[in-house]
């Protein structure tokens, strides 16, 4: 079985989070979404998988390049 690490591509705020350890996610399904600079932007599953892994909470202050999500498919 393959991975896919999803990576937080822009430092923000982790306003909501849409998945769960074991949920299904299609291609470009929300995984959650990020405020950066006052908008609202949608972390997106690059790949059709099974969420394998979350690392992180709303709330939470992340920087460029930390993970999400980790999905196989």
């Amino acid at each position: 079985m393959s991975q896919e690490n999803v990576e937080i591509p822009i430092t923000g705020k982790i306003i909501s989070v849409n998945v769960k350890v074991g949920d299904k996610v299609g291609e470009g399904d929300v995984i959650c979404l990020l405020e950066s600079m006052k908008m609202e932007n949608p972390i997106l599953a690059p790949v059709a998988g099974t969420v394998a892994k979350i690392e992180l909470a709303v709330g939470q202050v992340v920087e460029a390049g930390e993970l999400v999500a980790v999905i196989e498919y």
